[in-house]
């Protein structure tokens, strides 16, 4: 499908938007994110506000960059990720179990939440450094990969004032 009738069909705001079930249909953007468990972002990606959660830990997860270890070859994947209700499902946790990443998502019905609250805590207030800056606070580009290109920008300023403090 080419780009101009793609855009057409997501209307003003672009490709990568969506109407947004909690806020009166209005167009809208998600984020989602991986970060180390010091809030360091190492994938970020961005959906349309309609979008299920589950349907993008896949390229985030594959996104991340290969980690520098002390020892040894550089690690392709993270050991352990831990991740909400959202992401309770079985084909999520078998590809997780594929790549030998260990997993901790809450159970839908089982569990609460609340155990995952120490570890939740660290992406809200790294999506809140991020909402800091002015220019993502509100989606303003209609292309995606400009959107996405600020993120990446932000993230960077992110990682610069954590290893300067």
């Amino acid at each position: 499908m080419c780009d101009r009738l793609r855009q057409r069909q997501s209307g003003k705001r672009g490709p990568l938007t969506g109407p947004n079930p909690t806020d009166r249909g209005k167009s809208g953007s998600k984020i989602h994110l991986i970060t180390d468990r010091n809030g360091l972002p190492l994938s970020l990606g961005i959906s349309g506000a309609n979008r299920h959660d589950s349907l993008g830990l896949e390229p985030l997860v594959v996104g991340i960059p290969p980690i520098r270890s002390r020892r040894g070859p550089r690690r392709r994947h993270p050991a352990k990720l831990h991740a909400d209700k959202g992401y309770d499902y079985d084909h999520l946790r078998r590809w997780l179990r594929k790549k030998g990443i260990r997993h901790r998502i809450a159970r839908t019905g089982i569990e609460s939440s609340t155990r995952l609250g120490r570890h939740r805590w660290v992406v809200e207030r790294t999506v809140s450094w991020l909402a800091g800056c002015r220019r993502l606070h509100r989606r303003y580009e209609r292309l995606a990969e400009h959107f996405l290109a600020f993120f990446g920008i932000a993230a960077t300023l992110i990682g610069y004032r954590r290893l300067t403090k």
